[in-house]
């Protein structure tokens, strides 16, 4: 079984129209590239995969929060049990990325249990990236045009093209905006469930509905993510909500500057003295040696 997310509205504040007040154009402006919203639905899906793809790398150099919080529900909708996490994404001195449980509260569920695939969904599946290396398992079929809030986007419901044995896949629908070109709002659940059978147990999936925000003026991060859902286990109806919050994004960089010929210098240390450099503490170009300790390098 597994969880996340409760109700929530995000507005967007997003101010893209590039007024084009230009009317004597020259030749070569009637060559320019067409707009976005003007693409063909397979120009489209290829571009927006390419920025995925971009934005997964990028993403991968973000420290952020992740606040996981799921809920039991009873008779009435009363809170019967919760599971919740805290979990700080960073990296270590080496830049490696690393994951800090900062707050884990024992668990209160009573019959729901959060299993390997949960938390594998919770990494991958709920804040969703479909990129041109993953887009070839999936089938894409448009719909239309919608608004989500005041961005006009496309519409497409995806399905996996098959179901390989242990891995997690997306099957629901999302909106990329037509004119950034990136996903900015999923809505579906993760596949495949697991029906009792020969290896026992089941394995139940809710459905979730993502939200993305503009960070830095570059991407769409996932930034909420919600839950209400009833599993219907042969045990009897299950119902339960979540949500799980991704916050305080920052890119990751370190403060050490070399200077060619002189110290290794810290932007957060204060001003050495005015005197010779220690010749001991004279780095060479691009030493990797020379690196500052990330816990220092919040903004």
């Amino acid at each position: 079984m597994y969880n996340f997310q409760t109700m929530f509205t995000r507005k967007w504040n997003v101010a893209k129209t590039a007024l084009m007040a230009v009317f004597v154009l020259t030749p070569i402006f009637a060559m320019a590239q067409a707009p976005a919203s003007d693409l063909p639905i397979d120009e489209v899906i290829r571009r927006f995969s390419e920025k995925e793809k971009e934005f997964k790398k990028a993403r991968d150099n973000y420290t952020f929060k992740q606040d996981t919080r799921i809920q039991e529900l009873g008779n009435s909708d009363r809170i019967v049990g919760e599971f919740r996490t805290v979990t700080d994404i960073s990296f270590d001195e080496k830049g490696k990325r690393t994951e800090r449980i900062i707050s884990a509260p024992p668990s209160t569920l009573k019959r729901l249990g959060i299993t390997k695939e949960d938390l594998q969904d919770l990494e991958s599946i709920q804040p969703f990236v479909l990129t041109s290396d993953d887009i070839g398992q999936y089938n894409l079929k448009y719909t239309g045009k919608k608004k989500i809030d005041e961005i006009t986007c496309y519409e497409f419901e995806v399905s996996p093209k098959k179901i390989e044995k242990d891995k997690r896949y997306f099957e629901g629908t999302i909106w990329v905006d037509d004119q950034d070109l990136q996903i900015v709002k999923t809505y579906g659940k993760a596949v495949p469930d697991r029906r009792g059978g020969k290896g026992g147990g089941e394995n139940l999936f809710p459905k979730f509905e993502t939200y993305r925000e503009r960070i830095d003026d570059l991407y769409w991060f996932p930034t909420y993510t919600r839950i209400a859902d009833t599993l219907n286990f042969e045990s009897g109806a299950l119902k339960m909500r979540g949500t799980v919050r991704y916050t305080d994004y920052k890119k990751f960089q370190t403060s050490v500057k070399l200077k060619f010929g002189g110290e290794v210098t810290d932007d957060k240390a204060p001003p050495p003295p005015a005197a010779e450099p220690d010749k001991d503490k004279l780095a060479p170009v691009l030493d990797p040696r020379y690196k500052s300790d990330p816990k220092n390098d919040k903004k």
